[in-house]
């Protein structure tokens, strides 16, 4: 498992790659699997062999080339087919240099596929197996050799959620920046009489900027702002908001934050911009709006919806082992096509790619 050199697994805050690829670590060790993680830093939170390229965590240089190349090239060094049957890549650039491993790979795409991320898909050889975390972001760029769809999936050990609906603040939980509405979210709680707090990711300059030119003049005594949330403090919103309101304004490839909500009994409240009504049950889990000004009547209505309805949609359909079972079939399928002849034929049939 290859993951950017930027955060540690799992994330002690924002990092939504991070906490699902720790995710998906520890179900893949726990059905069987012998899990090596490349990674930077000192530790990792998870179940696997942790191998690291770099001592320090790389966050300071986030979105440079040179960290991850770097991180690439030394995991390319230690990729034996004696050790490994297959990698799982998640960086940027990882599904470009691919081919130069002697194991298969399949690469997920955690981004938006347009653009320059786009341009670098394009071009990846076909022997990597693209993978998508939803169909929304499929869509984006239908062109590309996609090998399948696999959804996030978040684990429960030890995750608490709520009984009744809660009565606190609606919660919005992001990273500032005008694609997340903080703005659209003021607007709509203030619109319904409800109070609100903004908690979100508030260290990168332009997040700054963004903060201070436009969130910052429409604060009032009705909205509270937490910088910088640590997952504990996520956790406690969460439980005490009565809703989330996610109002994004572009295409999301997936949006782990309305998991998490639904799985503590958070309905969410979004527009239908990307994956989001993959995600919701609308009028179950919460409400999906196709126009902002719908928002304010939507989140009076989550605040009846049921709890418990949040919990087992999640529980059901977006559970870690669901995800681990859905990249075990393309592990698998990969791992039998890559083989030489000999070993193939003592293998039971896989599922054939897409």
């Amino acid at each position: 498992m290859v993951v950017p050199p930027w955060y540690e697994l799992p994330p002690p805050g924002y990092g939504g790659l991070e906490q699902v690829c720790a995710a998906l670590v520890d179900a893949l060790v726990e059905r069987g699997h012998e899990v090596t993680l490349f990674g930077a830093g000192a530790s990792t939170g998870t179940s696997a062999r942790f191998v690291p390229t770099e001592a320090e965590l790389q966050a300071h240089r986030l979105g440079q080339a040179l960290p991850e190349l770097a991180h690439l090239a030394r995991v390319n060094r230690l990729i034996s087919p004696e050790v490994f049957d297959l990698v799982h890549d998640h960086t940027t650039t990882g599904p470009l240099v691919a081919p130069l491993r002697p194991v298969p790979t399949v690469a997920t795409v955690h981004g938006r596929p347009k653009g320059e991320l786009g341009d670098i898909l394009r071009e990846v050889d076909p022997s990597v197996g693209l993978v998508a975390i939803s169909a929304a972001q499929r869509r984006l760029h239908p062109e590309l050799r996609w090998a399948a769809t696999v959804h996030h999936g978040i684990r429960w050990d030890g995750l608490p959620h709520k009984s009744t609906p809660g009565t606190g603040p609606v919660l919005w939980l992001a990273r500032f920046s005008a694609d997340k509405g903080p703005d659209l979210a003021i607007r709509s709680c203030r619109a319904a009489g409800l109070p609100l707090v903004l908690a979100g990711k508030l260290d990168d300059p332009l997040e700054k900027r963004y903060f201070a030119e436009v969130v910052e003049p429409m604060l009032g005594p009705d909205v509270r702002v937490v910088r910088n949330p640590d997952r504990e403090t996520c956790l406690e919103l969460l439980l005490a908001a009565r809703s989330m309101v996610l109002p994004i304004r572009w295409e999301e490839p997936f949006g782990m934050v309305m998991l998490e909500a639904m799985a503590t009994g958070t309905p969410v409240v979004a527009l239908d911009r990307g994956a989001v009504p993959e995600l919701i049950r609308s009028g179950v889990t919460g409400v999906v709006c196709r126009d902002p000004a719908e928002l304010p009547d939507a989140l009076r209505q989550a605040a009846v919806l049921d709890p418990g309805d949040c919990v087992t949609h999640v529980r059901t359909r977006f559970s870690a082992e669901r995800m681990a079972e859905g990249y075990e079939a393309l592990y698998r399928d990969f791992a039998v096509s890559a083989a030489p002849e000999p070993v193939r034929a003592g293998l039971a049939p896989a599922t054939a790619r897409h």
